[in-house]
């Protein structure tokens, strides 16, 4: 069996790209005449010969990559990794199974990190068999193996970043008859199976009712699959630590109920408790490095179907905060389930910091397409966090404006709020439906620091990639988990 090489080059300089037995620069300067230009991640594959048992993938950094520093180069090196994997993934069957000797030396957190998303390839058709069919009782082996060379606690650390992506876009992925609040509790729980300092809470719409989650059980109230309330608890900080608190949306799936969504392109709504599986794959992530931080997640799941006993337009609801919220647009379910789930976390957990992920306005698609998540944010120490977190990533976001001014909008209904202020600013009132729900969110005193930072982060336009990059497919994408990891990896380092 011959072995697969992926060696990263600098057309200008190939020979730096050193793996033993593998002259990078003979090979490099054997492409015909006429080839393409060596821009970031042109791939030329060499296969084994009688002389060379090998197949060598040299993938190019681009022209200026010596030029480069810091968060382009990283991504520089992410292209061009990703961009081979998929090659050398692309040359069948004969190379399944075979370890990937990957030349992780321009940086190694990078390569990883492409190489297990560029490998990635989301599936439920039966020939092969899928290794995401959820009835498999043991895991499939991978397609490709990869090991770095040389040793690096980088390349382990940018695994864990990319597994940690790759579950949440399986959990976005899997249609909603398998993944209903049920099998979405089921598959967290074995994810964090024999992890320590990791508890596991599933909660019952029974238990939400005590609590007065009015909100969260009306959207659940059209549906039959029961709803359920998640709660993972990372005890890995001192005792008396205030937590950093996560909460997800967790539509499995969202018809828009009485306000029914049109049919076309409605099965996308599978990808709806995006937030939830952004979330819960970050924490996993968090757990398996180990760090050194007390970390509460929520997730509240449900699906949103148009049932007998389903919420209708104009209906009135009093939250677990008390506030009255009219119910205008069932389709604005998500800032119903997430009203009561950061009320319940703020007040409960006492955190110091909260970030909410949630698919939820169509608007913030309208306003920054695919590429970068919306934030909107009470601080501007936690937004700097997070845009450093996001861009070390390439993991992207844009602050949106937080402001009262749009009130008018959600406060001039029969109740307190209401679930929709029209198409104007639509990300933007959404946000700031969610902020009245937030305990602690608001200073005391004019011109004071608000006691405790919160960040809602809208992930409806970055939930799905339409396009192919070098080392993601299309489809539902994951994001922002990893933004989520580096921005928590960032605040102990600091702390």
């Amino acid at each position: 069996m011959s072995s697969i090489y992926i060696l990263p080059v600098d057309p200008k300089a190939p020979a730096n790209a050193s793996v033993p037995n593998i002259d990078a620069a003979r090979l490099w300067a054997a492409a015909p005449v006429g080839a393409k230009p060596a821009k970031v991640g042109t791939t030329r594959v060499f296969y084994a010969t009688p002389d060379a048992q090998n197949i060598t993938a040299l993938t190019s950094l681009g022209n200026d990559f010596g030029t480069k520093t810091g968060d382009e180069r990283r991504e520089i090196v992410r292209k061009a990794i990703g961009s081979a994997v998929k090659q050398v993934k692309g040359l069948g069957e004969g190379v399944e199974g075979q370890k990937v000797v990957v030349d992780a030396s321009a940086d190694s957190h990078a390569a990883a990190v492409a190489a297990h998303l560029a490998l990635y390839n989301f599936t439920l058709k039966t020939k092969p068999q899928s290794p995401f069919d959820p009835s498999l009782q043991e895991p499939l082996p991978e397609k490709l193996t990869f090991e770095p060379t040389g040793v690096s606690a980088e390349w382990d650390t940018g695994v864990i970043y990319a597994k940690a992506q790759n579950l949440a876009r399986t959990l976005t992925e899997l249609p909603g008859n398998m993944m209903t609040p049920t099998g979405f509790t089921a598959r967290i729980k074995a994810e964090f199976a024999g992890i320590p300092n990791v508890e596991v809470i599933v909660r019952d719409a029974a238990w939400a009712a005590e609590q007065g989650m009015r909100t969260f059980l009306s959207v659940a109230q059209g549906s039959a699959e029961p709803a359920k309330f998640l709660e993972i608890h990372y005890n890995g900080g001192a005792k008396d630590e205030q937590p950093l608190l996560l909460v997800g949306k967790g539509i499995t799936f969202d018809s828009g109920g009485i306000s029914l969504k049109p049919g076309a392109g409605m099965k996308l709504m599978r990808g709806d408790m995006g937030g939830a599986a952004a979330v819960c794959a970050a924490a996993l992530g968090v757990a398996q490095l180990g760090l050194p931080i007390n970390l509460k997640v929520l997730a509240p799941l449900t699906e949103n179907l148009p049932g007998p006993t389903a919420s209708k337009p104009g209906d009135i609801i009093y939250a677990m905060n008390g506030k009255s919220v009219e119910i205008d647009n069932t389709d604005a379910e998500g800032r119903l389930v997430l009203a009561d789930a950061l009320y319940y976390g703020s007040t409960t957990f006492k955190p110091h910091t909260i970030i909410d992920v949630a698919t939820l306005t169509g608007a913030i698609v309208i306003a920054l397409g695919e590429l970068y998540t919306g934030v909107f944010t009470n601080s501007d120490s936690l937004w700097k966090a997070l845009d450093s977190a996001g861009a070390r990533e390439h993991d992207r976001f844009w602050r949106m404006p937080l402001d009262e001014d749009f009130g008018p909008q959600i406060y001039s209904s029969n109740a307190d709020l209401c679930n929709t202020g029209g198409r104007p600013a639509g990300s933007c009132t959404a946000a700031l439906f969610l902020k009245s729900f937030v305990e602690g969110v608001s200073p005391f005193e004019p011109g004071a620091d608000a006691p405790v930072r919160w960040a809602h982060l809208d992930i409806a336009g970055t939930m799905e990639a339409t396009r192919p990059t070098p080392y993601q497919e299309t489809g539902l994408t994951g994001r922002p988990t990893r933004a989520l990891l580096e921005f928590i990896r960032n605040s102990v380092k600091r702390s």
